[in-house]
């Protein structure tokens, strides 16, 4: 594969991946912003609420597992592994990884996977902590 299209897929998979953060935004987004609470609130409110914190290992049931690979894998969102990258757990994802953040149907459906981002990688689905970049699981079908 030449640089140039490696490029434009990497461009199509941030352009895809952006279009889904966008989607999960607005799905969690309230109806009515009139009554949306101040940003402290919302800090307030978020401290209170049992709401996972991302690591870099996650164990998933098989139920579980199932339902990310459902709900996030994109056949379309496919991306190439760089030479001498192994997406295994414990592994960082390279910059040239293009990641997502977990959809809000994928959250809804397993909370678990609410704090983490995405990508497809190799048909994988490669769950990752946004903090450090470390893959925290790989669910294959």
């Amino acid at each position: 594969m030449n640089k140039r299209s490696l490029v434009n897929r990497s461009l199509i998979a941030l352009a895809a991946a952006t279009f889904l953060a966008g989607i999960s935004a607005a799905a969690a987004a309230p109806g009515d912003n009139t009554k949306t609470p101040s940003a402290k609130m919302q800090n307030e409110m978020q401290s209170t609420n049992a709401v996972p914190r991302p690591s870099d290992t996650l164990s998933l049931s098989a139920a579980q597992r199932k339902t990310a690979w459902q709900d996030l894998y994109m056949d379309s969102l496919n991306q190439e592994a760089p030479s001498g990258f192994n997406p295994t757990p414990g592994a960082t994802v390279p910059n040239t990884i293009v990641t997502a953040p977990v959809t809000a149907k994928a959250a809804g459906d397993v909370p678990a996977l609410k704090p983490y981002t995405f990508a497809m990688v190799q048909k994988k689905l490669v769950i990752v902590n946004p903090s450090d970049h470390k893959i925290a699981d790989v669910i294959t079908r």
